[in-house]
């Protein structure tokens, strides 16, 4: 995140930042790794953070929003060109999310299976692919 690295240039930690800025420190958290978007969070917000750190609300924005395009990149090209058993597993998982199946746990096992055989021993998947999978999928 943009703010990381302006927090690692200027040799500041979350817990640092948060006090200068008088941002609590789980939501600064919450910004940086992600699980809330800067575009959320409220002008308020924004400007403590730019102030604290001595750069530009715009270009907090800037960075951010291209850095969560990149994201979703990533994240659309993690999700397709999956081996045919791995797709059809995923597919099975989110069906049984959505209709909220009873038989969760062995989708749950039949995907992680499927993830594992995928990176391990078909070597068809990364490893960062694989943690990415997994995270968002099974480890909720």
């Amino acid at each position: 995140m943009y703010i990381e690295r302006v927090m690692r240039k200027k040799n500041l930690t979350k817990y640092r930042l948060s006090a200068m800025s008088g941002i609590p420190y789980a939501t600064l958290s919450d910004i940086c790794s992600g699980k809330t978007k800067i575009d959320k969070c409220a002008a308020s917000t924004v400007y403590k953070l730019s102030k604290a750190l001595n750069v530009p609300m715009e270009k907090i924005f800037e960075e951010s929003v291209k850095e969560y395009a990149v994201q979703k990149e990533i994240e659309q090209s993690y999700e397709c060109g999956l081996p045919e058993y791995l797709q059809h597993d995923l597919d099975e998982y989110k069906k049984g999310l959505e209709e909220g199946s009873s038989l969760m746990d062995c989708l749950w096992g039949e995907l992680y299976g499927s993830i594992n055989a995928a990176e391990i021993s078909d070597e068809a998947i990364s490893h960062e692919h694989a943690q990415y999978l997994r995270n968002k999928y099974l480890w909720r």
